[in-house]
């Protein structure tokens, strides 16, 4: 659920960011259709949490080891592209 609501905000940013490219997939009812739906998802991300806190607790955990992998991987990356 925590990923499904990203992604619907990631496309509200993007359109922000950048709202003059080609939209080959429309997004209906913009932008009160995917505002509903991130109130939506958070509301049964914050139920699930509620309500089976050690399930979801785990789950969190194992999405947040993602984190820092990601930042080292970037900094990799970018120790990689930029000449020393």
């Amino acid at each position: 659920m925590v990923f499904y609501l990203l992604m619907v905000v990631a496309v509200i940013l993007l359109r922000r960011k950048r709202p003059n490219p080609e939209r080959p997939c429309r997004t209906w009812g913009y932008p009160i259709v995917p505002i509903i739906s991130i109130v939506l998802s958070a509301l049964l991300t914050f139920d699930l949490a509620w309500l089976a806190p050690a399930t979801s607790g785990t789950g969190i955990l194992i999405v947040l080891t993602g984190v820092p992998a990601y930042f080292l991987w970037r900094l990799r990356a970018a120790r990689h592209a930029s000449p020393v």
